[in-house]
């Protein structure tokens, strides 16, 4: 099975230019050679230039090669040979079904933990801190992850909205300025109304930040600050399930380093929100 970063590039073939298409060929056939190897020595072999090298794995949201190389080692040993996820079977035992879910899952968050770019989490940690508002994009399956972080920002005093109307979407993005934060949630990266959100706060002077599977996308590269999922799940029987918790581990991480960041302020906006909702919550009486 390919790691997130060989499955990024294996899907991205066909979209890649044809030099640096023939660099993704050589780095999917023999990935363990290329972290040995030096940028003009793989640049000659894949009969490119150093800088096709460097733009290739930029585009990759990499630093540079060495980056490159570092991360993609760093994959491969620490990748379990059982890493399979599992796809719905007809007629599947349960105890098998529960099995596979949690495989899928823990397979997802470990996948997903190994893309996070820590430089850009904590950019992105900072910036939702220090927000005047904050706008949440997403549709479909993306819309409940924008809604879960909706919820929890509330609890902490945040002044957000999370629409699931691609015009309320952009209506709100319209009133951004350059004191605000817009995060936009697609899986693919290519969800044009998510990406239409985000383009409209980005020109209203908006902070904006992606959070995709991992790999080239619009949405990415639209973005002030990229973050990543794992990009694994793949097949329509799926249901989204693998890439909802890995975008919600993303979620709750974000959440948690702004909680741990601003602690004084937040904690008694959390702690003050759990006790107003015991107090004034309704019980109702059953017949």
């Amino acid at each position: 099975m390919l790691t997130p970063i060989l499955h990024a590039i294996f899907s991205s073939l066909d979209t890649l230019p044809p030099q640096e298409r023939r660099l993704g060929e050589h780095i999917l056939k023999s990935p363990s050679s290329v972290i040995h190897t030096g940028i003009t020595e793989l640049a000659s072999t894949c009969q490119i230039s150093p800088s096709t090298v460097t733009r290739f794995c930029k585009s990759f949201h990499f630093k540079g090669f060495p980056d490159f190389k570092m991360k993609l080692a760093s994959e491969i040993a620490n990748k379990p040979l059982d890493n399979q996820y599992q796809d719905i079977i007809a007629g599947n035992d349960l105890h098998k079904i529960v099995q596979a879910m949690e495989a899928n899952h823990l397979a997802s968050i470990t996948d997903t933990t190994r893309l996070l770019d820590m430089n850009q989490l904590q950019l992105a940690v900072e910036k939702l801190c220090h927000a005047k508002r904050i706008d949440l994009y997403g549709v479909a399956t993306s819309s409940v992850i924008a809604q879960d972080f909706y919820q929890k920002l509330i609890r902490i005093g945040k002044n957000c909205t999370a629409f699931a109307d691609s015009h309320m979407q952009i209506t709100s993005a319209s009133g951004l300025g350059n004191n605000d934060v817009a995060l936009a949630i697609s899986y693919s990266g290519e969800t044009p109304e998510t990406i239409d959100a985000l383009k409209c706060a980005k020109d209203s002077g908006a902070i904006t930040i992606s959070l995709t599977k991992y790999g080239n996308s619009t949405l990415a590269s639209l973005a002030d600050i990229s973050l990543f999922s794992s990009s694994l799940e793949e097949g329509m029987r799926r249901g989204d399930m693998t890439s909802r918790i890995a975008q919600l581990h993303v979620i709750d991480i974000l959440f948690t380093g702004m909680v741990s960041m601003n602690f004084k302020d937040f904690i008694p906006k959390l702690e003050a929100s759990y006790q107003n909702v015991q107090t004034y919550r309704k019980t109702t009486g059953g017949s």
